[in-house]
């Protein structure tokens, strides 16, 4: 664990001394891990942005062709996110098996088929949006594929937001690693930064969860003034 770490601590020596050893074979390298990140479940804790990020500096040193490697992490996002909501839409309808109203125990009751209905009619309506920003928060990005699927969001719906995700994903990180990675301040920083990006990642989302907020506050009081003029 501590080794994963130290990797984790120091991607661009990693990748540096990968690329040293095994030359090509780093672009497989890379096509697996952010395929295994978005396309399996139990991979949450692999390296995302970060990674992405450090492969943008490399390429800006002439390490790896900037096109090339970001043409097949795009790929590999595509495809780990399609695999991921396959395996969610198979295991969704078996987990998802409790009728409401039989006996059940607390767990089943929250597994049941009618909040897999309710994620389908959220997915439905605000799935789109979910794909794309999953992809830049960490964890989430792994799991939101799944739990598209397991809420039966429509495949085709589903692939136009999986591409456009990926590709807005791949091109911001490896984007900004490649015009900013090699900056003297940024790369005798380089952990801040990676979690300053982290941070920035989060705030599309909080933005939402805010707005969200206000429009369920403004339903409610809409509600409650609707009843109060057919009271009266």
């Amino acid at each position: 664990m501590q080794q994963l770490l130290d990797i984790f601590r120091d991607l661009p020596g990693f990748l540096d001394q990968f690329i040293q050893n095994h030359g090509l074979w780093v672009y497989a390298l890379l096509f697996a891990i952010i395929f295994a990140e978005t396309g399996l479940v139990i991979a949450p804790f692999l390296p995302g942005d970060s990674l992405l990020f450090t492969v943008g500096a490399l390429s800006a040193r002439g390490s790896m062709n900037v096109w090339a490697i970001s043409a097949l992490l795009i790929v590999a996002g595509i495809l780990g996110d399609a695999v991921n909501y396959h395996i969610g839409k198979w295991i969704g309808p078996r987990v998802f098996t409790k009728q409401p109203g039989e006996h059940a125990t607390r767990l089943e009751r929250a597994l049941n088929r009618k909040h897999l209905a309710r994620a389908h009619a959220f997915y439905e309506k605000y799935g789109g949006k979910a794909v794309v920003l999953g992809r830049f928060v960490p964890i989430a990005r792994t799991f939101v594929p799944f739990v598209a699927g397991a809420g039966a969001m429509s495949y085709s719906k589903f692939v136009f937001f999986n591409i456009l995700g990926a590709v807005l994903w791949v091109g911001v990180c490896v984007g900004a690693g490649y015009l900013f990675g090699n900056i003297e301040w940024v790369k005798r920083r380089f952990e801040a930064v990676i979690v300053g990006i982290i941070v920035v990642s989060l705030i599309p989302l909080a933005v939402e969860f805010v707005l969200e907020r206000r429009r369920m506050k403004r339903a409610a009081g809409s509600a409650g003034d609707a009843l109060k003029s057919t009271l009266s």
